[in-house]
């Protein structure tokens, strides 16, 4: 009777138990689905380099750029050290441009990606308004590129649901569907818009004002910055579509590089690429933009994932010459510098420690010779020496003849204060002492008059040797009598 009841409430009570226990298995399934749902957001906003709102905001005055210069400007921006020598270059030669330009500047230890934008001065004046803008564009670029694409083409169809993108004699906008791999920046978009020149051999750089090319700016706590157009290259051009467009930049081989948006990277035309880079040919299986961390010249990556992806790319002393700007064509100039200053007689500098500790040995040991020979000269000669003896005798002897007279004068002084007077024979001094003796009175003031004379007499016939006479004191017989 008891073992059935047992075995009864016992299975009662694991049915309970698993029932239990479903509940909170259930509740832990459903919060863990929740939780894998969402670290992808949290972990993608944790990650990001920089949000929507900013990249919208830098993409903005670039946006509306034909693609080839578009993804020119993108692939320069991630070096802006050296894109700010190109911007310094073009001022100093702003008559350079085309393909021209970019054969002037073949020497220079620039990327292609650089090199290649100083065939538009009018980009560059731009990007020289701002070289902050330029490193965020760049760091942007490199952390986020699928979001960099992505913000191009929100941008463009907010312009051109604004009325402010179409088709003209400058430039040729095409809608494509989207490929299935690329992300559309619009919510809910399927298309992507593309811009080409509209003759492939002359570029047309268009400037607008973003706060009003876009229509009503989304994000009015950052509004997008205005980078006026340099009147030189924008001489009378008139607003069409909300696009300006100035003098067309011909071009044959500057522009290699292309937007593909499918995979949001950079695509390179390798027969152009090499037609312009003589000093720096690629194969055809380089047809893919990559970053090159040896012309970074030492900017540091604002992220943690381009800091390890492009830092090992360098090591070793290849990492510091980098971070220095150390370069085949720097050393060259470099060297060039040395020469120069050869030939002008400076010093040349030190090229390592070992010569700099030599150098300063050098230095210092022709410093101590210097110095010995300094003090040879500046030692007396045998005729000033005795010359120097000479004057100091005759100043030893002034010496001693001034210290006699003032310890004659002392003794004579102390000995008129306590001579006893005549008349009392007291010890005690007195003020009407030696009136009863007037010899002897006469004395002592021909003695004083003596000295001072002797004080105020030139001091060149004492120090000539001359002997100075006093007074003999008065006879013994004299001394306290009368006549």
């Amino acid at each position: 009777m008891h073992i059935p009841l047992f075995y009864a409430v016992s299975a009662a009570l694991l049915l309970s138990g698993f029932s239990c226990l479903a509940q909170p298995l259930d509740a832990t399934a459903t919060g863990t689905a929740n939780v894998a749902d969402t670290p992808p957001v949290t972990a993608a906003a944790k990650d990001a380099v920089f949000t929507q709102e900013q990249l919208d905001q830098m993409l903005a005055p670039i946006a509306l750029y034909p693609d080839p210069l578009l993804a020119q400007v993108l692939m320069a921006t991630t070096y802006p050290g050296e894109v700010a020598e190109a911007v310094t270059w073009s001022k100093a030669h702003p008559d350079a441009k085309g393909d021209d330009a970019v054969k002037q500047v073949a020497s220079q230890p620039w990327d292609p990606s650089v090199q290649a934008l100083v065939a538009f001065p009018q980009v560059l004046a731009t990007l020289g308004q701002d070289p902050v803008w330029v490193q965020r564009l760049g760091d942007a670029f490199l952390a986020q590129p699928d979001d960099v694409m992505g913000g191009v083409q929100r941008l463009r169809h907010q312009a051109q649901a604004a009325g402010n993108l179409q088709s003209n004699q400058y430039q040729n906008v095409t809608v494509q569907a989207a490929a299935p791999a690329a992300t559309p920046a619009p919510a809910g978009s399927t298309s992507t818009i593309i811009i080409q020149p509209a003759d492939p051999q002359v570029v047309y750089v268009p400037s607008y004002n973003p706060t009003t090319t876009y229509g009503t700016w989304p994000y009015p706590a950052s509004p997008p910055v205005y980078y006026p157009p340099p009147p030189a290259y924008y001489p009378g051009s008139a607003l069409l579509a909300g696009l300006a467009f100035g003098t067309g930049v011909a071009i044959i081989g500057s522009l290699w590089g292309d937007c593909d948006w499918g995979n949001n990277d950079i695509d390179i035309d390798v027969e152009r690429y090499n037609n312009i880079n003589r000093n720096n040919q690629i194969t055809r299986n380089q047809n893919k933009w990559q970053h090159n961390a040896v012309h970074r010249d030492g900017v540091p990556y604002r992220d943690s994932k381009s800091r390890e992806q492009y830092g090992r790319q360098l090591s070793g002393a290849n990492q510091r010459e980098a971070y220095r700007g150390d370069t085949a064509q720097r050393a060259q100039a470099r060297e060039k510098a040395r020469g120069s200053m050869e030939k002008h007689g400076i010093e040349r500098p030190a090229t390592s420690n070992r010569e700099a500790r030599d150098s300063a040995r050098k230095a210092q040991s022709g410093t101590s010779a210097s110095n010995r020979m300094q003090a040879g000269a500046d030692r007396p000669k045998s005729s000033d020496r005795s010359q120097g003896s000479a004057r100091n005798t005759r100043e030893s002897q002034q010496t001693r003849n001034q210290t006699a007279r003032a310890q004659d004068n002392l003794q004579a002084r102390q000995a008129t204060q306590k001579r006893p007077s005549a008349s009392t024979g007291s010890a005690r001094d007195n003020a009407f002492a030696g009136v009863r003796s007037p010899s002897q009175a006469n004395a002592q003031a021909n003695r004083g008059r003596a000295s001072q004379a002797s004080v105020q007499r030139p001091s060149a016939s004492r120090s000539a040797g001359h002997q100075i006479s006093r007074p003999s004191n008065p006879p013994a017989r004299q001394r306290g009598g009368r006549r």
